[in-house]
């Protein structure tokens, strides 16, 4: 089957994304607390992975979100992999996103998570920025796994590779130069308080730096509270079309590997979410299915 390329369908109408895959796989009764987080499943059950991304595209949603997110060859290594191993695990959560799409939503799409440095430090620093890396040591980090992922895309697999919780300028910068030129579809989606990155940076020059980019379809936030999604939306439309998908408002303790606080995810602000300019919209970190399937009846209703 071939679908509508997910360029020419974002600039239409609004997209739905998928939720915490984390989260459901947790709910599931998964144990999740290793460095290697939801990723450790890519390797022990797969099964387990495909039969959440087939829960959030029942609720409605229109994109599967990969596995990929802790996937690193430096993570995985030090679990004992080797490289050819990495580059099957990254493969692999294509393959399970792709067979949930075309099992449940066939015209749908899989985005490729590439998630930050921080992810593999497993510490919470992307919720920090704080790597005391620069541009070209980021750039080394990142290539060898978006070489893997944007394989996938060429291949058909995946339709965009989703570059998450960024939370710096430098490695927006890294990203965005890997990126630029390869003709891969990508969106671009930070870590944010406000109006600045969680580095403390301006966040409408990041998102002017991707807009730059032509492969960057989207720029936005994600993993930060709604109330600060809410915030950062109508920054990233002032450049191209904005992709927001907060966590529940809840606080990720990095000690305890947990999430304290109530949820403050409200379904009812994806209207003001449109409005600024969203067009892929959904939730991360403690947004289940249930909280898609209202978002997709607000949307419904707009």
């Amino acid at each position: 089957m071939t679908r509508t390329a997910l360029r020419d369908v974002v600039g239409d109408r609004p997209i739905v994304l998928d939720g915490g895959l984390a989260t459901l796989l947790e709910r599931h009764g998964h144990d999740l607390s290793s460095d290697l987080w939801s990723a450790r499943l890519l390797r022990d059950d797969p099964d387990a992975i495909r039969a959440a991304h087939e829960e959030f595209f029942a609720a409605g949603a229109e994109v599967a979100t990969t596995a990929s997110y802790q996937v690193s060859f430096e993570g995985f290594g030090a679990a004992g992999a080797d490289r050819d191993e990495v580059e099957r695990l990254l493969r692999r959560s294509v393959e399970l996103a792709a067979a949930a799409r075309d099992a449940a939503a066939p015209d749908g799409w899989v985005a490729a998570s590439v998630g930050p440095y921080g992810a593999v430090l497993a510490d919470g620093s992307e919720y920090r920025g704080d790597y005391g890396l620069d541009v070209a040591q980021l750039r080394a980090f990142h290539r060898p796994r978006l070489d893997v992922l944007a394989s996938t895309v060429a291949d058909g697999a995946a339709d965009v590779l989703a570059v998450e919780t960024v939370p710096c300028l430098a490695e927006v910068e890294a990203v965005l130069a890997e990126l630029d030129g390869t003709g891969v579809p990508a969106w671009l989606s930070l870590s944010a308080a406000g109006s600045r990155t969680r580095a403390g940076e301006p966040l409408e020059e990041a998102f002017a730096m991707a807009a730059g980019v032509a492969e960057v379809l989207a720029v936005g936030v994600n993993c930060t509270t709604p109330p600060d999604a809410t915030a950062a939306v109508p920054l990233a439309g002032r450049h191209t079309t904005a992709v927001v998908y907060p966590n529940s408002g809840q606080r990720w303790d990095a000690g305890a590997r947990a999430w304290t606080g109530e949820s403050a995810f409200d379904p009812a602000d994806v209207a003001a979410w449109v409005a600024a300019g969203a067009r892929l919209v959904g939730g991360c970190c403690r947004v289940g299915p249930e909280d898609v399937a209202a978002l997709r009846a607000v949307l419904s209703e707009t």
